[in-house]
Formats: C-alpha cells, structure tokens, sequence
C-alpha cells in the first residue's frame, strides 16, 4: 500500500487547488464553510448550487462512476483528493447526498434506473434530502414505521421522517419504507426515490439551536410513488441503505476542513497574547495544539485508507466506521478546545462585531455534537467495527 500520489493524481490536485481557490474567493461575506451552512439562507444557497454547476461542467461530482453514466471510471482516491481541496478552500462543491444514492445505485439498481437517474446526477441537477431517521427510528434505523403499500403500478406511501437535511431547498427525496409489515428489523425495508413535488408531501421547518433552518419533519399522505422509481428490489432496501451509509462515513473531505480549521486557530494564537505574551508561547496552549495536530495527521491517513480500501471492496464496512468514528470525535475535540484557547471570544457568535473568525468555532460547537450522532452515532460505529471488524458475537 502506497500513498504516494502518482503523476497524474498529482497534476488533478493541483488542478483541484486552483480552480477551489478561485471559487473561495466568490463566497458570500459571512460564509464559513462546513456541509450544512448551505442550507441557512438564499445567499449561501446560490453559492452553493453555482459552485456544484461549475464543478459538474468539469465532470468532478461522479469521478469513480462508469463513464456511460457520466463519470470518469477514476479511483476513489481522486475522489478523496477532490474532497480534500474542496472542503480545504471551504467551497460547498460535494453533496453528501449524491454520494449516498450514487452509491446505492450503482451497487444495486437496475440499468433502467441507472440510466435516468445517474447521468442527471452527474451534471448536478439533482439536490436530494435523505428520509430515513423518524422519531422512533434513529440509531435503531430497522425499527422505522413509515408504510409503503403496493397499488398497481405504485407505492402509497405514509408516515414520518425527521431531521431531514435541507428538505426546504432539495428538489427530489430518497425514501426508506417498509413494505413487509410482517417480518421484523432489516428485512421488508424498500428504498424509493421521488420527486420532492408529488402531491402527499409535507415539510415542516426544525430550528437549531442557533435558529438556523437547517433540518425539516417530512410527512407522507397517500405519497405515490412510482416502482420504477425503487433502488433494487423490493424489500431489500436495507442493503441499499448501507451500501450509501457506508461512503458517507468515509470522511475525506472533513479531515481537509479540520485542517483549515487549526490553521486559523494557529494563526490565532500568534496574533493575540494573554497575560503579556502570545499564546502561541503558553505551554498548555502549543501542548493542546500539537496533540490536535497528531490527531489530524492520523485522521488523514485513515481517509486515504479508507479511499484505498473501498476502491478495492465497496463493502469494506468497519474501516469507513472507524474513520467516522475517528473523525466526528476530534471535531468535538477541535471545536471545543478552539472555543477554551479563544476565550471569551470563542463563545461569540457570527454577527458580534467583536466576533472573530466570523464565529466559527461557536458555530461549530452547536453542530460538532451532532456528527456525532448523525450518519450513524459512536456507539452504532464501535458496534460495526465490534462485529464486522473484529468478528466479535452480537449481545442480545
């Protein structure tokens, strides 16, 4: 195993580089990058779908995917290097969304399916928003409720979903239903997708804590659907779930944000003194700095790893759930430890005229809990790398 980029993966990074650097320099004033921000108003909106047309028209969103449906038949490195630059130069340019489906498409759908869906996906023209947590059904996805009943050549389906990411702003939903009601947990689940304008869809608004419109409850009243719009077969939609939920935790491109992110707190810490004298001199603060440093540095080699590894088996299931793991753990730890060395201003907000970093590290305290919890929480990630990592015997 060689990370040592070869000549051509070099030259596509640099020509990643340059073209993300000149798209940073188009965000709107108060932009801060990070996946969710793009959800919060119009501004960053427009930002964000002007910056996936421009990387679409370069044939940058489905680089690993077979070129008869828009890709570049690249490895998933390139890909990790693409997410890496993006999210280094905080351009909104990967929709996590689009990895998830593509992924379950590609492992599971029909040519039909792939031939409609992929292509359009591939010149992004497709902003989905996933329903699969309901208020009952988290971490214990299986457990889910909402129906989906056949009806001649469509599902009608009905139920609940919530914390549904950017609802308001997407054009198109991918569905997880039960379409067995008689078999229990992973079996009878169906994977749909659908045109978030069909008659029988409600979407009501979730604040966060900062009273950002980030997150939707999403309600299905009679939703028809039509079959030829399911991933896979019927009943099998856990399988299709998976296949997405495993690449969104691959994390590649975080790892790059984080690294952003420590060189503003570094930089920080040059520019301003406590008790007379910078606090890039105080031991305790170089002490905290350098084992985040560490931190990062092993996150890094982890994603490429992972890139490596899914590239050689797409269901390679407990090494994208350690990086998860890994990595929405150290956000905690970098957002947390930023907002201790910054002090009192740590904890202003973005819109404070004495808020620096445009409130960054606040605003990353109040969604950095969260990861950890969204895309699968800790506990569910060291449960997969328990069983399907190490083999251990699942407690009942």
């Amino acid at each position: 195993m060689d990370f040592n980029l070869t000549t051509e993966q070099k030259a596509l990074k640099a020509e990643f580089d340059e073209f993300f650097k000149e798209e940073e320099k188009r965000a709107p004033e108060n932009w801060i990058g990070g996946f969710e921000t793009r959800f919060e108003n119009d501004e960053n909106w427009e930002y964000y779908r002007s910056c996936i047309d421009n990387a679409a028209k370069k044939g940058w969103l489905s680089l690993p995917w077979p070129k008869q449906y828009g890709g570049r038949e690249l490895s998933y490195i390139e890909q990790a290097l693409f997410a890496q630059s993006a999210e280094y130069h905080r351009v909104p340019a990967i929709d996590v969304h689009l990895s998830i489906v593509s992924a379950g498409i590609l492992a599971f759908g029909s040519d039909e399916i792939k031939n409609e869906w992929l292509p359009r996906m591939s010149k992004g023209e497709i902003d989905f928003a996933q329903c699969w947590s309901e208020p009952n059904a988290g971490s214990d996805l299986a457990s889910l409720t909402t129906k989906a009943v056949e009806d001649g050549d469509d599902y009608i389906i009905n139920g609940q979903k919530i914390w549904t990411t950017g609802a308001h702003r997407a054009n198109h939903l991918f569905i997880v239903a039960r379409t067995n009601p008689d078999v229990k947990n992973t079996k009878g689940l169906t994977y749909f997708l659908c045109d978030i304008n069909l008659p029988g869809i409600e979407i009501r608004r979730l604040d966060y804590m900062n009273r950002a419109h980030v997150y939707n409850e999403v309600f299905f009243d009679d939703l028809r659907v039509p079959k030829k719009n399911i991933v896979g077969d019927v009943n099998n939609g856990w399988y299709v779930t998976m296949a997405g939920a495993n690449f969104e935790r691959s994390g590649a491109g975080g790892i790059a944000a984080m690294q952003r992110d420590m060189e503003d707190l570094v930089q920080f810490c040059k520019e301003h003194t406590r008790n007379g004298q910078a606090l890039s001199k105080d031991p305790m603060v170089r002490r905290k700095l350098a084992q985040i440093t560490v931190e990062i540095e092993k996150a890094r080699q982890w994603a490429y790893w992972v890139s490596w590894q899914q590239s050689a088996d797409p269901w390679a299931f407990s090494e994208p759930s350690a990086a998860k793991y890994f990595m929405t753990e150290l956000l905690v730890h970098l957002s947390n430890t930023a907002v201790e060395i910054m002090g009192l201003y740590g904890t202003l907000k973005q819109g404070s005229k004495w808020a620096l970093l445009k409130g960054k590290f606040e605003s990353m305290c109040q969604a950095t809990l969260g990861f950890t919890i969204a895309g699968g929480s800790s506990e569910t990630q060291k449960n997969i790398i328990a069983w399907m990592g190490l083999g251990l015997p699942r407690m009942k």
